[in-house]
């Protein structure tokens, strides 16, 4: 089934022709990196075999990426003495994992081919390669983004969806970014892996309205398994799966998770409130994910196109977390 949705989305993309933005195709960097691809999968593989979670750490700095500015790595930028303040300080990413992956990519495609293979494209091959090292989804990964050289605290704060959000404001941000409600909920899936912090539910779970109060939306059952793994004042790196039903396989298991209310952030939860989403949800629950994979590859080839810098824009950074000099 895999790979009959890798094949699926690939054919409708490929049926397509000149589906994607100017200065992106298929094999971008044949001539000048022919190993650029396989260099990406070797490495990303060689970590996500040992740490399964990291296919989600990849999955979500690829969404926080694109969500600001597009997708140009502008997320990797680290604090300097101008810029101290970068997308990585924001607080929407300080639980992101996997950097220590896209360096290693770096390191060995500058060894192989110095200053060819742009950062974001590392980052949309890698999140692609993680899935299917934990038999997710495939998708096509078009190449030939350049990087960005601009990154604010301020803008990934304001801009990356919150998991305290409701669905209109949810709506409002995917829209933002050129994606619909389908790709709203379908992306939501990719909660079926990974892990939420303690301290982002610790007010849905001790004082949700400011009373002492859980939030009335959660499982009773949930809320009270969760308090046993989540203390009011939990430390910074205490996290519970998000998935708990089978928390390190890609599947849909996620929807019957929000089905029942057990839907770890209040953004979660929020999908109950749209009729589209929860029609979406109960469907994937009733057929055991029959599209899921499918409707996720083409959530992804959308999202990894967002605001893409090609041709002479931006460019091509030596080290993933500096500008040039």
């Amino acid at each position: 089934m895999k790979f009959l949705s890798a094949f699926i989305v690939f054919g409708m993309l490929f049926a397509m022709g000149n589906a994607y933005p100017q200065g992106l195709q298929l094999d971008y960097y044949k001539h000048s990196c022919p190993n650029a691809e396989k260099i990406v999968e070797r490495i990303t593989k060689q970590y996500v075999s040992h740490v399964p979670n990291f296919a989600a750490g990849l999955i979500r700095m690829i969404f926080h990426d694109c969500a600001v500015r597009g997708c140009d790595a502008s997320l990797l930028l680290k604090p300097t003495a101008s810029n101290n303040q970068t997308e990585l300080d924001a607080i929407p990413n300080s639980t992101l994992r996997g950097f220590e992956i896209l360096e290693a990519i770096k390191s060995a495609l500058e060894t192989e081919c110095p200053g060819v293979v742009s950062c974001a494209d590392i980052l949309a091959l890698s999140s692609r390669d993680a899935s299917t090292t934990i038999n997710g989804p495939w998708w096509p990964v078009p190449t030939g983004r350049r990087d960005g050289i601009i990154s604010l605290a301020s803008e990934a704060l304001a801009l990356i969806p919150s998991p305290f959000a409701d669905i209109t404001t949810l709506k409002q941000n995917f829209a933002a970014l050129g994606l619909n409600t389908k790709d709203l909920v379908v992306l939501s899936g990719a909660h079926t892996i990974g892990v939420g912090h303690c301290f982002i539910i610790r007010n849905r779970l001790y004082n949700f309205t400011g009373v002492g109060d859980t939030d009335p939306a959660l499982n009773p059952g949930y809320a009270a398994w969760l308090k046993t793994r989540c203390s009011p004042n939990p430390s910074p790196t205490s996290f519970v799966f998000m998935d708990r039903i089978t928390p390190k396989v890609f599947d849909e298991k996620y929807f019957t998770m929000v089905k029942q209310n057990r839907g770890l952030f209040e953004s979660d939860a929020a999908l109950l409130n749209d009729d589209q989403t929860r029609d979406y949800i109960m469907n994937q629950v009733k057929t055991k994910g029959s599209t899921f994979d499918k409707d996720f590859a083409e959530s992804m080839t959308k999202m990894i196109q967002i605001g893409v810098l090609t041709g002479t824009k931006g460019q091509i950074r030596k080290d993933c977390g500096f500008v040039n000099a």
